[in-house]
């Protein structure tokens, strides 16, 4: 499969990753949620590098490897899922997502200050277009024709964090990924084929660490633990985590390492678009033609970052 395709199966992954992470998300609460996400994510990638590598765990890496991805995984599954998954249940997986093109620009400015790459005109032109296409399907109107904001504040915010989580996410992983390949030896291929996936488990170490210790605060064990009798919970935070950290995420990193990474990133930000008619059929949340054109707008700004 091309880097291509795999980017847009990437999104369609994430399509579903919000739609069963919203179901989850009001069913257990977010904390819970992401506690289970995260244990199930490191159990499933233990067994697959146990499968491919011979060790459940990430091989021939270094402090350097583990200082990139762990401080990903904090941005990225810590910060970032917690802002996302707050916004699910605030606007909904529709808005949230919508919110996520913001990870293009947020990635841009981290690899600017933190790599040096330059941004240039199409890049402010991107963010200027991907806010617009944001402001677009927020807005409405309301008695006396005058527009406002139709999302709550706290929304808002919580869509504005998980885009910056991504992006920032995003180009720390980069750089893990960069450390991971110069750290692994060229006879180990079995090893090397699979660093996206060891990356992801050292991701959802940091995740289960910080997620694990705020249930534990909030007094939620039992909590934890009653939530697995929810059936329907239970299967739709099982959808979750294998389209999300397990396929999605381990995919998308496999993805920019198969094709350019502009080409990848923007491939992947089409969710806030493939969502509309899925986010409609299953919750009966109407579409309109604003709301639609929002997302196209949002998603080409985002694309501009990467021509």
């Amino acid at each position: 499969m091309s880097g291509e395709l795999l980017s847009l199966l990437v999104a369609v992954m994430w399509t579903f990753t919000a739609i069963f992470a919203e179901i989850a998300s009001k069913r257990m609460g977010t904390l819970v949620l992401n506690v289970w996400r995260m244990v199930l994510t490191i159990v499933l990638l233990g067994c697959l590098l146990w499968v491919t590598c011979g060790r459940p765990w990430p091989q021939h890496t270094t402090p350097e490897v583990w200082k990139w991805f762990l401080a990903s995984g904090f941005m990225g599954f810590v910060f970032g899922d917690y802002c996302l998954f707050n916004a699910y249940v605030v606007i909904g997986s529709r808005y949230a997502q919508l919110f996520m093109t913001l990870g293009c620009p947020f990635a841009a400015i981290t690899a600017w200050l933190l790599m040096g790459e330059t941004m240039g005109t199409l890049g402010l032109l991107g963010m200027m277009v991907t806010l617009t296409g944001i402001g677009i399907s927020i807005l409405g109107k309301d008695d006396s024709g005058s527009r406002h904001v139709t999302l709550p504040l706290r929304g808002i915010l919580l869509g504005i964090g998980a885009g910056l989580g991504q992006g920032v996410g995003l180009v720390l992983s980069k750089q893990g990924m960069l450390h991971y390949a110069a750290s692994c030896p060229p006879e180990a291929t079995d090893v090397a084929s699979m660093m996206p996936f060891a990356g992801t488990q050292i991701r959802a170490l940091m995740g289960l660490l910080a997620f694990g210790a705020s249930l534990l605060l909030a007094r939620k064990l039992g909590q934890f633990f009653r939530a697995a009798t929810d059936l329907r919970g239970a299967a739709a935070a099982m959808g979750a985590v294998l389209l999300g950290p397990f396929f999605g995420v381990s995919f998308s990193l496999l993805a920019v390492s198969m094709t350019n990474t502009g080409v990848a990133q923007t491939l992947m930000s089409l969710t806030p678009v493939l969502i509309l008619w899925p986010s409609r059929q299953i919750f009966g949340k109407k579409v309109s033609v604003q709301e639609v054109v929002g997302a196209v707008i949002a998603v080409a700004g985002a694309s501009l970052f990467f021509l």
